[in-house]
């Protein structure tokens, strides 16, 4: 069986790298691409973000080609993948069995023997069947061969809760491959975050687990000329402050970026002043950037779906008491998803997860702001 398996490995490699294009013809096709988005406008889906960052590299290098489940002749399942099959063919989008560790390991194999392979999966909840793959062979090779083999490879798909489909599809990921030396883990909230970070992951010697949100798909975000242009790509291992304040810091990642955006709007009415600190990247961790905030607004907040214990919350704070305990006015407060597996039914599911009210809530309680409905909600 896996003799055959390598067989396929070898085959699907040869089949690559005899299908190499000009750099001329790869940029000209980049320059479409581009041009083809700047022409919708100024706001782009998150979707249509993460599809234009892969053609555009498919383009530039002809070493990439994508591989997963559904990618090529059903367009992804959901449709990040859209028209790559047409452009590129079979011998760069390859659709593969329901096999997790098969096509995980062919990914691998190929990026030991130079190509770069995007591997996608329907949901990160599925990658637990290659998760061996991943650790013990993408994440370690590099150093395990003393830097003679690189591994560039990314890994990507929706993380994290979605609706409606309960507690084998429904865990968030960050924390788990963010303990993992070897790795680099990032988690886009918005379309410039989507766009930037998945052309530098592609571009990436190193293995790269991209941690997308299906909610966030297809939502439409504003984006500048610059982040249209083919050359783009955002640092890998730097956050962003999405919105400065001065009374306290919320320090998050993904899909609820959007919910301390909405928060601080609310608490704003109320005279609070929040900086909310896109991480952006899991590992590498941008400590500087978030201890910086801290020592300005002297407290913090951290927010995320996950699971509260061993989370990157709990990092965070203890980065912050490590490096900036003294400038602390307050408890640090975490927001987690609940410690349980995720609910189906809807009323119980939306306990189960982070919701704007609570952000509202905590913020007022390390601003020693809390309502007399705050304190009920307590008791």
């Amino acid at each position: 069986m896996w003799g055959a398996v390598g067989r396929q490995a070898g085959e699907v490699g040869r089949s690559i790298l005899t299908s190499r294009r000009s750099n001329d013809n790869a940029a000209a096709m980049a320059w479409a691409a581009s041009k083809r988005l700047m022409s919708t406008g100024s706001e782009i889906t998150v979707r249509d973000a993460l599809n234009s960052a892969i053609e555009e590299e498919m383009s530039a290098d002809s070493k990439v080609f994508v591989i997963g489940e559904e990618v090529g002749e059903y367009q992804g399942a959901y449709k990040v993948t859209k028209g790559l099959l047409q452009k590129f063919g079979p011998d760069r989008v390859l659709d593969t069995p329901i096999t997790e560790a098969g096509f995980t390991g062919i990914g691998v194999g190929a990026a030991f023997m130079g190509l770069k392979p995007i591997v996608e999966f329907m949901t990160f909840n599925f990658a637990m069947q290659a998760i061996d793959h991943i650790i013990n062979s993408a994440a370690k090779t590099n150093y395990m061969s003393g830097g003679k083999i690189s591994v560039p490879i990314v890994f990507r798909g929706p993380n994290g809760a979605a609706a409606g489909v309960a507690a084998q599809h429904s865990q968030c990921f960050a924390a788990w491959y963010g303990q993992c030396p070897g790795l680099k883990v990032l988690v886009p909230y918005s379309s410039e975050d989507a766009r930037g970070l998945l052309k530098a992951a592609i571009r990436d010697p190193d293995p790269v687990v991209f941690l997308e949100n299906e909610l966030l798909y297809g939502e439409t975000f504003p984006v500048s000329p610059q982040v249209l242009d083919p050359s783009f790509t955002l640092p890998i291992g730097k956050a962003k402050i999405e919105r400065e304040g001065k009374d306290i810091t919320i320090a998050t990642f993904s899909k609820m970026v959007g919910y301390a955006l909405k928060a601080a709007d609310e608490l704003a009415k109320e005279g609070i002043s929040v900086e909310v600190v896109n991480l952006r990247s899991i590992r590498p961790l941008d400590r500087a950037t978030i201890n910086a905030s801290v020592r300005k607004t002297s407290r913090l907040l951290t927010l995320e779906e996950g699971w509260p214990q061993h989370g990157v919350g709990a990092e965070i704070c203890a980065s912050v008491v490590e490096e900036s305990f003294y400038y602390l006015d307050a408890p640090v407060e975490r927001i987690c998803g609940a410690d349980v597996p995720m609910p189906y039914a809807a009323n119980l599911e939306r306990l189960a997860v982070p919701q704007i009210e609570d952000v509202v809530r905590a913020v007022r309680r390390a601003c020693h702001r809390t309502s007399v409905e705050d304190r009920r909600e307590a008791a």
